[in-house]
């Protein structure tokens, strides 16, 4: 701010008549004016300045008024002379006004404006957990509406420098890790056609035209497709349609009632209920966001408990069937005994320690049978979110803490199927 007497004319010729940030001078007491009123007056009248026309005098009870105003130098120039004036005479005043130049000091201190990193996520995740739906949300659908929240508040924190951030996505094919390029923005653009496999199953828009959409129900082909017909988009305008997706597929199924909750979402070569659907788009929601959160230098938390034992559970489901396909391209050991369709076999106990975690048995020799523990034969044990990295594609299965007894075999066919499950 520019005091109107701050002493500093000379200094602002010197520097070109910029404005200097100055607080007010307190005005210089009665005698010092006196003293000035006693010099001796110019020789010729045509030096003198002229005089302004005298503004009419205001109560003391307005000038108190104006002293802080003064002290923010938002006072006119008519209203600053009348105030300096006034604090000559009135002692009262002037210490008020001395006490709010300091203060006003107080108010330009140079401090870290920058908030806790952590501050959004934990706002977000009080709001999302205290906050009742006006329409209510069914509880399948809670960690695909939970993850969406975290990952836009992140992508509404990043620079837009940020979106051309290299990202390095990672699954498993057969027995090795595979990887694929991109950006953030083309994260979110691979998230935006994998869910638009979950918008045409409700009879939405898919993101991809229908000239292209046709028999792309494999979530890498649409990927590519998208990155294709949309020249791999570089910008963060990406945002938007995602977001914009991700709201309608919640809305949808808030107003659909239960019974859609069973409606078959392909998946190329495998279909799910769109309950199981949806939770996989939490999962692969989640992971994405880790991917961005790390390329972007970003804290990221995992999801909250009840959500992660959701994508352990399908995860935990999934596996028999995802075992049978790898003995099927020779990739495991052979089924040692085969039972009826839900008839127990043999099982490994597969135990998740951690926030999410729990016990599941899974079937090793068929699909149909049903995992028991009366037929246990090896146990693994690992924690939550480390298992889902190996589900994820992000760990290799030889690079999993676990903790391992009895049949090898079985316990390496598993962590490998485990594997399997990723995709791009």
């Amino acid at each position: 701010m520019t005091g109107p007497l701050d002493g500093g004319g000379r200094d602002d010729d010197r520097n070109g008549g910029d404005e200097v940030s100055r607080a007010p001078r307190i005005p210089a007491p009665r005698k010092a004016a006196d003293d000035l009123a006693h010099r001796p007056r110019p020789q010729d009248p045509a030096d003198e300045p002229a005089t302004p026309a005298r503004m009419p005098e205001l109560p003391h009870r307005v000038l108190k008024s104006l002293l802080g105003a003064w002290a923010l130098t938002a006072c006119s120039a008519e209203e600053t002379a009348a105030v300096e004036a006034h604090l000559t005479e009135c002692a009262p005043c002037a210490d008020e006004a001395l006490r709010l130049r300091d203060a006003v000091g107080l108010l330009h201190s140079e401090r870290d404006l920058d908030l806790d990193p952590l501050l959004r996520t934990r706002v977000l995740e009080t709001c999302l957990g205290r906050r009742p739906a006006r329409i209510p949300v069914p509880a399948w659908a809670g960690p695909y509406d939970a993850e969406t929240a975290r990952l836009d508040a992140l992508l509404q924190d990043i620079a837009h420098t940020e979106w051309q951030a290299p990202v390095r996505l990672k699954w498993f094919e057969g027995d090795r890790q595979v990887s694929r390029r991109t950006t953030v923005s083309g994260v979110i653009s691979h998230l935006l056609a994998v869910d638009g496999l979950v918008a045409a199953a409700l009879g939405l828009d898919d993101p991809l035209r229908p000239t292209r959409r046709d028999g792309l129900n494999d979530p890498g082909e649409r990927t590519e497709a998208y990155w294709k017909e949309f020249d791999h988009p570089e910008k963060r305008c990406v945002r938007g349609p995602w977001r914009d997706q991700t709201h309608t597929l919640i809305r949808t199924v808030s107003f659909a009632g239960s019974g859609v909750a069973d409606l078959s979402v392909p998946y190329g070569s495998f279909s799910l209920p769109l309950r199981d659907a949806l939770l996989d788009r939490a999962f692969e929601c989640w992971v994405h966001a880790e991917d961005i959160a790390a390329a972007v230098d970003y804290p990221y938390e995992p999801p909250a408990g009840a959500h992660l034992h959701g994508m352990i559970d399908l995860a935990a489901r999934l596996l028999p069937a995802a075992l049978a396909d790898r003995r099927r391209a020779g990739l495991a050991a052979p089924a040692r005994t085969l039972v009826e369709a839900g008839a127990p076999g043999r099982s490994l106990h597969l135990e998740v320690e951690g926030a999410g975690g729990g016990h599941w048995y899974i079937a090793l020799d068929s699909p149909a049978a049903v995992g028991s523990p009366d037929q246990e034969v090896a146990q693994v044990a690992l924690d939550g979110v480390e298992f889902c990295q190996l589900v994820a594609g992000h760990i290799s299965p030889e690079e999993a803490a676990v903790g391992q007894d009895g049949d090898r075999d079985a316990i390496k066919d598993v962590l490998f199927a485990a594997a399997s499950l990723s995709r791009m």
